[in-house]
């Protein structure tokens, strides 16, 4: 049997099955995507869906901001 058969000619989505949405950022911290994106992405084109992904990695750093620590106490 071969995988060829499942390839699909869409952009696949990018859930990597973590599905957490992060409190402050409203973004799931698996694939970045917001409530409302992942809920639309079937409905999607496959020109919005390239678009989305080329948008998701910039928004990693705004779940990396740590609110306490060392760095925290000392600054």
């Amino acid at each position: 049997m071969s995988s060829e058969i499942w390839q699909r000619d869409e952009v696949q989505s990018p859930c990597v099955k973590i599905c957490v949405v992060h409190p402050a950022e409203r973004i799931c911290t698996g694939c970045l995507r917001t409530i409302d994106e992942i809920g639309a992405w079937s409905r999607m084109s496959n020109d919005a869906r390239a678009a989305l992904l080329e948008e998701l990695p910039s928004r990693a750093a705004r779940l990396k901001v740590r609110r306490g620590g060392r760095k925290a106490r000392m600054g």
